[in-house]
């Protein structure tokens, strides 16, 4: 343990700009997301499922850097090392955390905003595109009922059985590693379903889906094909959320030219051109739904 807690007390410059850098781009890459829902004051568009995945995955993955006989060795050496020390060794568990902190806000986020219908509007009926308020409140449930579930499991390793920690992490992880394998899976299916972007923010995508591919780098670089199974996860998340940022951009350039056309066209044939099914255009869904903090303030 000393020789460990000795290696951290003098951090290597280069890597602790790149892991401060990478801390603040894990950071911003979340927030044109929770601004987005915010501004729209709707989740309309966001597959609660992505929701679901990416939460859980995000949970087992923190839980995974916590139980790591590594990072916990990192965290004792916390009073044994300068704060600075202590702040630069723990930057990856950091990383993590700020990682599964932002997905957790738009997890409360696609919950508070998620749209329901008027009372004022006639009911429409139910397509098996559009999610109910009912499964949006059973994702957020289940969510916090994993997280709660994993926190015990977690405490009970280390208390109780603390020489099975490696592989109580390592299920951790590969349990992770799965769901956010899959996790892009139901958003593409949504978008490609509705043939709009919804609340789904395309600044996010285009700042994370590079940033895959440079962590892939990354690791690769270190691990090399050995390495295949830790740097492979993220080529396929990369990979598929590269997929659904192609599909939100073409889906954006194509309402652009539909807007400027019914301008072009005139105010009274904009209500003629609104896609209807599946392709519900974006003031149609205004007019026929408003978000739960705004049905609240009306009562």
């Amino acid at each position: 343990m000393a020789d460990h807690c000795e290696a951290l007390r003098s951090p290597n410059a280069w890597n602790f700009a790149l892991s401060l850098f990478i801390l603040f781009g894990i950071l911003i890459s979340y927030l044109p997301q929770h601004y987005r829902i915010i501004a729209r004051r709707s989740s309309e568009g966001i597959s609660p499922y992505f929701v679901l995945l990416g939460t859980t995955s995000g949970t087992f993955a923190f839980a995974n850097i916590l139980t790591l006989p590594t990072s916990r060795a990192d965290l004792a050496c916390c009073s044994e090392i300068s704060a600075f020390g202590c702040f630069a060794g723990t930057l990856g568990v950091a990383q993590i955390g700020v990682q599964w902190s932002c997905f957790s806000v738009i997890l409360l986020l696609f919950l508070l905003f998620f749209p329901r219908a008027s009372p004022l509007s006639p009911p429409q009926p139910p397509t098996s595109a559009a999610p109910s308020y009912h499964t949006a409140v059973l994702v957020v449930g289940t969510c916090i009922v994993h997280i709660f579930l994993t926190a015990i499991v977690h405490l009970i390793f280390i208390y109780r059985f603390p020489s099975l920690l490696k592989g109580c992490a390592e299920f951790f992880g590969i349990a992770g590693t799965i769901l956010a394998a899959i996790q892009f899976l139901p958003q593409i299916y949504t978008t490609w379903r509705l043939q709009a972007v919804g609340s789904l923010s395309i600044p996010m995508m285009c700042i994370q889906t590079p940033g895959s591919f440079v962590w892939v780098g990354s690791l690769a670089g270190r691990l090399g094909l050995a390495g295949w199974s830790t740097w492979g996860i993220y080529l396929v998340t990369g990979v598929l959320q590269g997929v659904l940022l192609v599909m939100a951009i073409g889906f954006e350039m194509r309402d652009r030219r539909d807007r400027k056309k019914n301008d072009a066209d005139g105010p009274g044939r904009t209500n003629e051109t609104l896609r209807n099914g599946n392709g519900t255009a974006q003031e149609r869904q205004n007019n026929e739904r408003t978000s739960l903090l705004g049905g609240e303030a009306r009562d």
